[in-house]
């Protein structure tokens, strides 16, 4: 078999095998050592299975990750998700669908000292569905609103898939975090809107509730006020190079312990569970690293990136609908995988060919942060959109008297904004960059 023969046939065996049901890790892992081995011999494989492990696993940059997943275990259980909430829901509870903004603003609060989006949601829910059942909210909007709201997690930073892709191309990952910061905002902002014109639209989903007074608003504002803390002392200290994206990351872990603890709602379990929680969640994101590297290793082999990145350089068409279709193919890969598997086994393909391209006159580095920020805000639309929407399964597992069926028709008016607001993204770059040229002049 000829290389270009091997690595089509890996894509696939890897295709197959997800379509089986094997995990990620091992259908990218499996077709990549068996092409690896056609393609030199058994030394060749072991010295690669080898170096490989040992390389991967003692990156320094790559610490950043379990210390914002345990940033992120301990603000979940020590009730810091609670408290977003209830104060969101102190200001805006009264309105229509209120309830529902309330549970947004909480997913975006939380996102801050998370950076997942499955634990952003499953949090969330478990605060606000309660909440909003009781106020007689129909569940498409409020398991809807929940999903969608949870891809907060990975938008604003900290972003463990934002890290990845800036370990994978070598960016800087306090820049990409600047340079996601303001879609971030505006993808909160925009999912607040969908909600308000679903509620005005359709009255029943979602009834008015009473306005609370100012003395219990306030009380609850100055709940939230460790969450604003540790945000401003990781971001500011990151931003103002006072420490590296690793290090604040540890400043966060700890912030939020010390949070909990004061909040009396992180006791001897919750420590246990956050730490197991960490664990499983860092091993899980590690062995998908060692599936890609594995048939990323193979791929190289075949010369089939280069070979991807000349065609596409070469290409009659604007450079903007060569980009456009590669987000066209993250919305359909995002169907059958999770955001990191898509970034792990994209990236080291994609990326060299958009480099080659020119795109609005950017820079290289502006180039890969604005590229970066488009793949993020594209693959958290497979989190929501059928047939998988990973987030809509979370959800549903916590709502289980909503009909997934029903979540899934919620979501479209959501959909609808996520498709309009990566058009702006892709035609007006400013909106990823602009902050990066202000913090880093």
């Amino acid at each position: 078999m000829t290389p270009t023969l091997i690595g089509l046939a890996m894509f696939g065996g890897m295709l197959l095998l997800m379509a089986v049901r094997v995990p990620i890790a091992a259908a990218m892992f499996i077709p990549g050592a068996l092409g690896y081995w056609l393609m030199t011999n058994d030394i060749a494989l072991l010295n690669q299975l080898k170096g490989s492990a040992v390389a991967r696993l003692t990156v320094y940059d790559l610490s950043v990750i379990p210390l914002f997943l345990l940033m992120g275990q301990f603000a979940t259980q020590g009730g810091l998700s609670r408290a977003l909430f209830q104060a969101a829901a102190a200001f805006v509870g009264h309105i229509r669908g209120g309830l529902a903004m309330a549970s947004v603003l909480a997913a975006a609060a939380f996102g801050a000292v998370c950076g997942s989006s499955v634990a952003t949601s499953a949090t969330i829910t478990q605060v606000a569905y309660p909440e909003m059942k009781s106020h007689g909210y129909h569940g498409r909007l409020s398991t809807a609103t929940l999903a969608a709201g949870g891809t907060l997690g990975i938008l604003i930073p900290p972003s463990v898939p934002l890290v990845v892709y800036g370990i994978l191309t070598e960016q800087n990952i306090a820049k990409l975090f600047a340079a996601a910061m303001v879609p971030g905002l505006i993808a909160m902002l925009g999912y607040l809107g969908v909600v308000g014109f679903v509620a005005r639209r359709h009255p029943d989903l979602a009834p008015p509730s009473e306005p609370l007074a100012w003395s219990v608003r306030w009380r609850a504002l100055m709940g939230i006020w460790p969450i604003v803390l540790i945000f401003v002392i990781v971001f500011g200290g990151i931003y103002t190079g006072l420490f590296s994206p690793t290090e604040g990351a540890a400043v966060g872990a700890v912030g939020t312990f010390v949070a909990g603890l004061a909040q009396r709602e992180l006791h001897l379990e919750g420590i246990r569970r956050s730490f197991v929680g960490t664990a499983e969640t860092s091993a899980m994101v590690f062995m998908i690293f060692l599936g890609a590297d594995m048939i990323n290793a193979s791929l190289a082999l075949t010369a089939m990136p280069a070979a991807v990145a000349e065609w596409v350089g070469h290409l009659p068409v604007a450079p903007l609908v060569i980009v456009g279709a590669v987000l066209v193919l993250y919305i359909i890969l995002g169907g059958v995988m999770d955001e990191l598997s898509m970034m792990l086994l994209t990236i080291p393909v994609i990326f060299p060919a958009i480099m080659q391209l020119p795109l609005l006159g950017l820079a290289p580095e502006s180039k890969a942060i604005w590229f970066g920020i488009l793949v993020l805000m594209t693959v958290s639309f497979g989190l929501i959109a059928p047939p998988v929407g990973l987030n809509v399964y979370v959800v549903n597992g916590i709502a289980k008297d909503v009909p997934m069926s029903e979540t899934y028709k919620g979501v479209m008016p959501f959909l609808a904004w996520d498709l309009l607001r990566m058009l702006l993204l892709l035609l007006f770059p400013a909106l990823s960059l602009g902050l990066v040229g202000v913090l880093f002049k």
